[in-house]
Formats: structure tokens, C-alpha cells, sequence
């Protein structure tokens, strides 16, 4: 082993491990960060993990949310996924922390590949991981979000050094970094990070067709596209079966025409537009990136105690109300509904950037820029609706993901990256003095002089009025809204000034640089003081400390009250509808009982209908009483309460007739007034089965054995009779036994089960057998076998050649 050469990566990996747990130190002392939609994944998945503790399998279902549905994007173990044991390794640091080692690494390595200086490449590092967005993303808990923005980087350096023509190791780097990739389960991110490396083919390929060189161009396209295959092959468990459920769900296409109110529903293979942009960044917010709390911050901001707005409240309610209610103030004015902070990159690294927008020459400028650009764009969502109604109507899966604002990650990418390359050039002896001194002195006086015109004009350009200023009037204060907008005013103009400040600092160290005042190595080291200063002071704003807990409290995050306990005396089988919470986002309930409804961004499509039609304006009682809902937690005047509910239908009972119907339309308006004791509804155009049945007052079916992937009935009936089953149809895993007998069941009802029983004495089994598993592990054995083999092969061929 040569040290000299291993010496750097060492450094870089200590550097990293120290950073990641000195930011996260509540680790070391075995505290956790609180996740708002990791306690709700906890919540949901309670089920699933006892079942896995107790059986030592996976039951790929859950019966615990939304009256049931598959776990494959809840929690799913696959058989001979060794590219998570991989990813455990590299993930070897306590949560979160284990997340920015990993940004760290990622973006050391996409700097190595392009050839930057390791000292470089570690302040890269360091830049790129402490970016503000990477960091509050964990207060809310995405953390699989964070996990693919990991990878994202190491997937573009294995790609940059196949275009640089070093095959093996771009080869390996590119299939085993997106089988990470893929591994970490956030196809939003992936997908973003698609546009990145389409952006940078078009580009190689306009410089391929100007130079006539074909034939490089094509292997190489071929090398990273066989690559990228395999990393998706070692992932085709999981692929496939989240695209089996994708269709499914609410990301999939409907079969209704119809609103809930009645009116034409205007048709979408996806989401709408109206929930794709909901979270739309905002043109003028874009300045965020540069001065942090251009529009206020987060939704709501700690103004401490001088401020206009903690003065107003302790003349009215005194000193005490003023600490209170200043910790929550409305700072944020913007249009978007919810923000954590501001997705500030860091002022520097942006001056950086249009440093090397000057200077950096050839492919990666024109990449990184326009990716920026394209990036950006994007995230303006509805306030820039002629680019996104073109990709939503146009641009393959663009429909599927909600939230557009998040494609600027490919920004948080892209300006960290330029920025460093633009240090790389700025310091390279190859380039002219007097080209840097031009490049830096432009970039100073632009962005120079953008902070300077908001230092001098922000407060008289904008209203500085949030939509949420109404709830103010509760204080019963005369100007306090005043007061706030005035405190909005100071936070664009101290964050102004800040900005300029900053990039003065960085202005100045370049410039000593220039004139041999300064080393390389210092220059750098100054580098990473004020770009470490710059992010990490902003983001301990948003997660510090306080963000953590002892350990047991966020494993355990819910006890059961006196509700939960008297509810959980009935050992039967049965289903509750807390309505004491929002019912679609509500994980608790799932940690302790069978619950209606659950929290998870993609629910089965016709579920989230049924919920949309029968739940949301009136309750459907009837379709509360199909969907076994014995128990309904309830507010009562300023309490919660619970009422058992008599009228519940139970796990399965005989309907004496079918009502048939010819469209998904019909079928779920038909629930408005069945009576799902003695009627049920099937649409005759997919299933084929007799309308009615001869009434049998003897006839008993009960449920007698239930887990979590398998229900076992026992039926006795004088006469064949029709079953309704209060459990989620699912026909892709869910098969049905008559005696041991594959036997055909349908959908009724829109989204339960039924089937015919035959008269006897019959024992009947749904068992969740999802093919999708048996045949993804097959591809993914494959995919292996080939990832190990190529790059063993290809060695040696290049050995033999030498």
C-alpha cells in the first residue's frame, strides 16, 4: 500500500466521521433526533416489525392502516438484498449522522473523479454536506430523501469517469452506486437525478456529433447504461414490486370520471397539477439561496426579545406571553404552505459559483450551469406554469411525484460543485492572472452589488405580508401585524448585510491570493472558516440540540391512554376510525389498533376515492360499517372520546344479492345508499359472477385465525351463498382457498373482497402471496452474479492485453 496515496482518502474519512457526529453530538450521548414522519412511519410499521420479530419473515402486508395494503413502501425486507448490507456499512454512524457522512463522501468522491486537489475536494465535501436543505430535511424526518441525495453524487462521479475514459472503475463506481441509489428508496430523488445525467449526455453528445467522434460517444453511453441496469437489476425485488403497487396507488391512474361532488374529473395517468405543485417555490424566493431569510425563514421563527413584534406583545400580555408567542412567530411570508427553512446553498458558494461560471471552460460549466438553471426553474412550480404544465402533460413520471420545489437539489448539487471547480481553476498556475482577476472582480460587483440594492431597497420593494397574517388578529393588538412586517424587514436587511459581508471575506482571500499575499493551503483553510460559518450558523437555527431526545422516547414515541387501553380489553377482531385526528394523517392509531385510515404519501388509489367520496363532506356510516369499524374515537365538547359501534359489520357475512353495475363510476356512487349487510356492489364489466343468492337464515361465517399476511374463515351454509370480506381487494398477492382449493374471489363494494362459498362445511384462507418477490429475486441473483463477473473479466482481459 503507497501511504503517500492513501494518506488523503484517510484524512478525508476522519474529517468527515468528526463532522458528522461534533454537528450531531447528542449521538454520542445515545439521543435521537425527533422525526415528525419518522414517529409516523413508527406508528404504521408496528405491525410489520412484530410480525418480523416473531416470525423471522417478512409479511410484505399490513392490516394495521388504511384497513389494509402492502408494506412494500412501508417497510419490506427482500431476499438477497446485499446492496443494503453494503449501504449498512457505509452507514455505519449513528442516524443522522450517517446521512452527511455519506453527503461527505459521496461529493469527495464525484470531486476526485474530476480530478480536484484532495484538500479541495474535502472543503467540497464539507460545503456540500452542510448545505442548509440537506440538514432541516432530517427535522422532518425524510430521512430516505437524505439517503438518495447520498448517493446521488457517487452515481455522477462513476459517470464522469466513464466519459474520462477510466471504464473499470467508472464501470463499478456507477453500478454499485445506483444500486445504492435505488436502495434507498426515494424515486423522486433518482428521478431528479436522471434529468442531471440527461442534461450532461446532451451535452457530451452535441460536442460528439461538433467534433465528428461517434464511436467513444456510444461506448461510453453503452458503459454507463449497462451499468445503471445492473444497478437497477440488483434492486428488481423492489423495483418491480413498487411499481405493482405504484399502479395501485394513488400515483397511478383512476378509473372515476366523476368528482365527489358530481362533476367531471378531468383525467390524469398521475397526480394532479394542483398537488404536484403545491409546495411551488416562489420566483423572488429563489434569493433564499443566496440571503437566507430573504422571506422570512421558516414558517415560523424564534425573533427573540428585540424585535418590534416581542415588544407589541408584552405591552399588551407582559413579559411572559412575549417569550411564548415570539419562539413561533410568523416570519415567513411566501406562498409556500409549510417550510422547514429556507433552502439556503450559502452565499459564498453561490459567489463561488458565478466565479466559475466565469472561469471554469468546456463541458462541466455548460453542465453544471444549466442544470442549475433547469433546476430552478423547475421549483418555480405553478408561479412558472408555461415550463411545468409542459412537463407534467409531456415528460414521462414527471406526474407521478408531488412537491416540485425539491428538484432543486440538483442545485444544491450543482452550485457547491462549480464553486469548487472554480477554487480549482482560480488556484491552477495554467490560467492567466489577469483572467482570474477579471472573473473575480465581475462576480464581486454582481453579487456585490445585488446585496448591496436589498440592503438599501428591500424594504420598500415588497408587502411583506404573509397569507397567515389573519391569525394575528386573535392577540387583539393594534399594528401587530405591523410590527411583524417590520421585523420581516430587518431579517432581509441583516441577512442582506451578512451576504455582503461574506462574500467581501471571500472576495478578499482570493484576492491576497492573487498578489502572493496568501499560500494555497491557507487560502483554502480560510475557505472552509467562512464557508463552515456561513452554513453551519444558519442550520443550527433549525436543528441543534433541541431537535434531540433520549432514545427510548423516539423508539417508543406513543403510550397507550385510557382510550387505547379500554379499547384494547376487546380482543376481537375490528377496526377503529379515530376522527379525533385528521384521519389520512394520523400514524398513532396504527401503533396500537387496526386502523381506517394511516399516514403514508401513497395510498391504494381507490381507497384514498372511497375516503374522498363517503368521508370527506359526509360520513358514510354503511361504508364505516363494511370496512369493520367497531370502535370511533370522537372530540365531544372540548374532549375526546370513544362509542363502540353496534352496527359494524364484522370480518365477513352473506348479502343475498349483488347489485351489478358497469363502471367504477356507478360502483361508487352505488354506496351512497347500500345497505352492505344484504347488498353488495360488483362491477359486472371486470367480474363475472351470479346477482343473487338464495337467502339461507342458518348460514354462519367467522373469522377463526387471523395474521398478518393470511385470514382463515370457517363457513357453514345449507345453500351456496356470497361472502363479503371486510379486507382491501388486492389481486396482485392476495389468493383465495376453498378448503385448500385456489378459488376465485372479486372486488365488491369498490375495495373489498367477496366470493362465492359453497354450502357445507367449508374452511377458507386468504393468503398474500406476491409473485413480484419470486420473480425479482431471480433478476436481482442475476444482476449480481453479472456485477461480479464483468468487472473480475474485464481486469483480467486488460492484464492480458498489457
Amino acid at each position: 500500500m503507497n501511504i503517500n496515496k492513501t494518506f488523503p482518502y484517510l484524512v478525508a474519512i476522519i474529517i468527515f466521521v468528526i463532522a458528522s457526529v461534533v454537528y450531531f453530538n447528542p449521538v454520542l450521548k445515545g439521543q435521537k433526533i425527533k422525526q415528525t414522519d419518522i414517529t409516523q412511519f413508527i406508528g404504521m410499521s408496528k405491525e410489520i416489525n412484530d410480525y418480523r420479530a416473531e416470525k423471522k419473515e417478512e409479511p410484505y402486508w399490513t392490516g394495521a392502516a388504511f384497513s389494509g395494503m402492502p408494506a412494500y413502501q412501508l417497510s419490506a425486507y427482500y431476499p438477497n438484498d446485499f446492496i443494503k448490507k453494503l449501504d449498512s456499512l457505509l452507514r455505519f454512524l449513528p442516524r443522522p449522522a450517517d446521512y452527511v457522512f455519506l453527503y461527505f463522501l459521496g461529493f469527495f468522491l464525484l470531486l476526485i473523479a474530476l480530478n480536484a486537489e484532495w484538500k479541495l475536494a474535502i472543503l467540497g465535501a464539507l460545503a456540500f454536506g452542510f448545505s442548509t436543505y440537506l440538514i432541516i430535511i432530517f427535522g422532518a424526518g425524510h430521512n430516505a430523501k437524505a439517503h438518495a441525495i447520498g448517493y446521488m453524487p457517487m452515481v455522477l462521479a462513476g459517470v464522469l469517469w466513464i466519459f474520462k475514459k477510466r471504464y473499470l472503475v467508472g464501470f463499478i463506481v456507477t453500478a454499485f452506486a445506483m444500486g445504492l441509489e435505488i436502495n434507498a428508496n426515494h424515486p423522486q430523488m433518482t428521478y431528479y437525478l436522471g434529468f442531471m445525467i440527461l442534461i450532461l449526455g446532451i451535452i457530451k453528445l452535441i460536442e460528439a456529433i461538433k467534433e465528428k467522434v461517434y464511436i467513444p460517444f456510444v461506448k461510453q453511453s453503452l458503459i454507463i447504461v449497462f451499468a445503471m441496469v445492473l444497478g437497477l437489476g440488483v434492486n428488481a425485488t423492489r423495483l418491480l414490486a413498487m411499481k405493482e403497487y405504484a399502479d395501485k396507488s394513488t400515483r397511478g391512474k383512476t378509473e372515476l370520471t366523476i368528482e365527489p361532488d358530481g362533476s367531471p374529473k378531468k383525467i390524469t395517468n398521475g397526480l394532479s397539477k394542483e398537488y404536484i405543485t403545491e409546495y411551488s417555490y416562489g420566483i423572488a424566493e429563489t434569493m433564499n439561496l443566496f440571503i437566507p431569510r430573504f422571506m422570512g425563514g421558516g414558517t415560523t421563527e424564534d425573533l427573540g426579545k428585540n424585535t418590534e413584534f416581542y415588544k407589541a406583545i408584552k405591552a399588551k400580555y407582559g413579559t411572559r406571553a412575549a417569550n411564548e408567542y415570539s419562539k413561533q412567530a410568523l416570519t415567513y411570508w411566501g406562498e409556500q404552505t409549510v417550510i422547514e427553512a429556507p433552502a439556503y446553498i450559502g452565499a459564498v458558494l453561490v459567489f463561488l459559483f458565478l466565479l466559475g461560471a466565469f472561469l471554469v471552460k468546456g463541458t462541466l460549466k455548460k453542465w453544471l450551469v444549466a442544470t442549475t438553471i433547469f433546476s430552478i426553474v423547475l421549483s418555480w412550480g405553478k408561479n412558472f406554469d408555461i415550463v411545468t404544465n409542459l412537463f407534467i402533460d409531456f415528460v414521462p413520471l414527471y406526474n407521478k411525484f408531488r412537491a416540485v420545489s425539491s428538484i432543486q437539489v440538483i442545485a444544491e448539487i450543482c452550485i457547491p460543485l462549480l464553486g469548487i471547480l472554480a477554487l480549482k481553476e482560480f488556484f491552477s498556475k495554467s490560467v492567466a492572472a489577469e483572467d482570474k482577476k477579471n472573473a473575480l472582480k465581475k462576480s464581486f460587483y454582481i453579487l456585490g452589488g445585488i446585496a448591496v440594492f436589498f440592503i438599501l431597497f428591500g424594504s420598500s420593494l415588497f408587502a411583506f405580508e404573509g397569507f397567515r397574517d389573519g391569525t394575528l388578529k386573535q392577540f387583539n393588538i393594534d399594528r401587530l401585524q405591523d410590527a411583524l412586517i417590520a421585523d420581516r424587514k430587518a431579517m432581509l436587511f441583516n441577512d442582506s448585510l451578512r451576504t455582503l459581508l461574506l462574500i467581501s471575506a471571500a472576495f478578499a482571500i482570493l484576492w491576497f491570493f492573487l498578489k502572493e499575499k496568501v499560500s494555497y493551503t491557507k487560502a483554502v483553510i480560510a475557505f472552509g472558516i467562512i464557508i463552515l460559518f456561513d452554513l453551519v450558523s444558519i442550520n443550527l437555527t433549525y436543528v441543534n440540540k433541541d431537535s434531540f431526545e433520549k432514545a427510548r422516547n423516539i423508539d417508543t414515541p406513543f403510550q397507550p391512554n385510557a382510550i387505547d387501553k379500554e379499547i384494547l380489553k376487546d380482543k376481537g377482531y375490528y377496526r377503529v376510525a379515530n376522527l379525533n385526528a385528521s384521519l389520512f394523517q394520523d400514524g398513532r392509531t396504527s401503533y396500537f389498533h387496526k386502523s381506517i385510515g394511516g399516514y403514508h404519501a401513497a395510498k391504494l388509489k381507490r381507497y384514498q376515492e372511497l375516503y374522498d367520496f363517503h368521508f370527506t363532506k359526509n360520513l358514510n356510516l354503511e361504508v364505516l360499517n363494511m370496512l369493520n369499524t367497531r370502535y370511533v374515537i370522537f372530540p365531544n365538547q372540548g374532549k375526546v372520546t370513544f362509542q363502540k359501534n353496534p352496527d359494524a359489520n364484522g370480518s365477513a357475512w352473506f348479502v343475498a344479492e349483488l347489485k351489478k353495475v358497469a363502471s367504477a363510476n356507478q360502483e361508487i356512487k352505488a354506496l351512497d345508499s347500500l345497505q352492505t349487510k344484504k347488498v353488495a356492489v360488483i362491477d359486472a364489466s371486470k367480474f363475472k359472477v351470479s346477482s343473487s343468492f338464495e337467502k339461507d337464515t342458518t348460514a354462519t361465517i367467522q373469522l377463526i385465525k387471523y395474521d398478518v399476511n393470511s385470514l382463515t374463515y370457517q363457513s357453514n351454509t345449507e345453500k351456496n351463498q356470497f361472502a363479503v370480506f371486510s379486507e382491501i381487494y388486492y389481486k396482485e398477492g392476495w389468493n383465495a382457498y376453498v378448503d385448500g382449493k385456489l378459488t376465485p374471489h372479486f372486488r365488491v363494494n369498490y375495495v373489498l373482497r367477496g366470493m362465492e362459498i359453497p354450502s357445507g362445511k367449508h374452511t377458507i384462507e386468504f393468503k398474500f402471496e406476491p409473485t413480484v418477490i419470486k420473480k425479482g429475486n431471480t433478476i436481482t441473483l442475476a444482476s449480481y452474479v453479472l456485477l461480479l463477473l464483468i468487472p473480475v473479466g474485464w481486469f483480467f482481459y486488460k492484464k492480458k492485453q498489457a
